[in-house]
């Protein structure tokens, strides 16, 4: 049934749209009417309480896939976008999505061996499957040269009593297994990761250690046959960590990295906030927890994986772990990296459903991508920006 009343509205909006440009307040109008007019209806919605007068970049949902491969592995954890410069001859390609596996299939914590890939179109396949008990955690990275890296947090028996403290694995475009860096003096429980990749290979991974609550960065070159590690730093420490018998472990989750400004933002999910650590490419010391620029008990309920949108504000995860709210269950929020607060909707009606997410950006358009690992899926959103 169509409404009669849609065209008028156009004509409304562009008539507001106009006034507001002459006015010099295209931001706040436009913010406010182009979500009312332009987001697709569905079953995220945003909460009461939206900033007013900003333009966020969350939106509503386009597409869910399922994330359960053929072993029946559970709990997607980690995702990842393929980038526009990966090169040919793999089974993965630009624009893919892959989506990592914490759970096997009796739903045990820390033992799912899994990789799957989410095409642009068509249903899911898999990328990689590892040996048995691996528990591939939130830290999952493609990087431009044609390798996978993804963490694994290994359980002997789903809990955190027998936590191993796991390595990362180096995938090559076809899935194939050519690296496990296991140091155990830097990397201890790596829960989730981001990287940084600059010029002839070099790149930067920041890895978040769930058993330590420390942030340790590995400096290495890659290149289609592996990754070379130079130097590793453990740069970060004294988040807040411990066992969790739902959650397995609260921990120090989600990373971001700003190489333009040489800060690396940390969603500690115990600490119920978000840090800023300077300098975290360069640094060669341990600065401790960096500097908190969000903390805010109404819109943040254990933030875990974490990601930058193209409007430059932060969008994190939330387990509910800490303080939850009935209200807001498996919510995303963004706020500004001066800690102001813009925009939150809510994924699932259960809590603990939001864990992985990812953005990427292409052309005038840009894809958020995040699990639900109550149901076992991909939401994914595509929206001009």
């Amino acid at each position: 049934m169509r409404f009669k009343g849609i065209p008028r509205v156009k004509r409304l909006a562009s008539r507001l749209f106009e006034t507001a440009a002459r006015a010099g307040v295209w931001r706040s109008i436009v913010g406010a009417v182009a979500l009312v007019l332009l987001l697709p209806a569905g079953r995220l919605q945003a909460q009461e309480g939206d900033a007013a007068g900003v333009q966020a970049f969350l939106p509503g949902p386009v597409r869910s896939v399922s994330t359960v491969p053929a072993n029946g592995d559970l709990n997607p954890y980690g995702v990842a976008f393929v980038p526009a410069q990966f090169p040919a001859g793999g089974t993965i390609h630009p624009g893919d999505i892959l989506v990592s596996n914490f759970n096997n299939s009796d739903n045990l914590q820390g033992t799912g061996t899994t990789i799957v890939t989410v095409p642009t179109t068509g249903g899911t396949s898999l990328f990689f499957q590892g040996q048995s008990g691996l528990g591939l955690s939130t830290g999952l990275a493609v990087l431009k040269a044609g390798l996978v890296v993804v963490g694994n947090f290994p359980t002997a028996d789903g809990s955190c009593a027998t936590g191993q403290a796991g390595s990362l694995l180096v995938l090559n475009s076809k899935g194939h297994l050519l690296a496990t860096l296991d140091h155990a003096a830097t990397i201890n429980g790596p829960w989730d990761l981001t990287v940084s990749e600059g010029k002839n290979g070099s790149v930067q991974i920041f890895v978040a250690n769930a058993l330590t609550g420390t942030v340790t960065r590995l400096d290495a070159t890659a290149t289609a046959t592996g990754l070379t590690v130079q130097k590793e730093t453990q740069v970060a420490s004294g988040y807040m960590h411990r066992c969790d018998p739902v959650a397995l472990v609260v921990a120090p989750t989600g990373l971001v990295y700003d190489a333009a400004r040489d800060v690396l933002y940390v969603a500690s999910t115990e600490d119920n906030a978000i840090f800023a650590l300077h300098h975290a490419g360069k640094r060669t010391n341990d600065a401790g927890p960096g500097s908190v620029i969000y903390h805010d008990d109404r819109h943040l309920h254990g933030p875990n994986g974490m990601a930058l949108a193209p409007n430059g504000d932060l969008l994190a995860s939330q387990s509910d772990a800490i303080n939850p709210d009935a209200n807001q269950p498996s919510e995303i929020v963004e706020f500004t990296t001066s800690g102001r607060f813009v925009k939150q909707i809510s994924m699932d009606p259960m809590q603990g459903g939001a864990f992985g997410l990812a953005v990427a950006t292409s052309g005038h358009t840009a894809q958020l991508a995040a699990v639900d690992d109550a149901t076992n899926t991909l939401v994914i959103w595509t929206l001009p920006h």
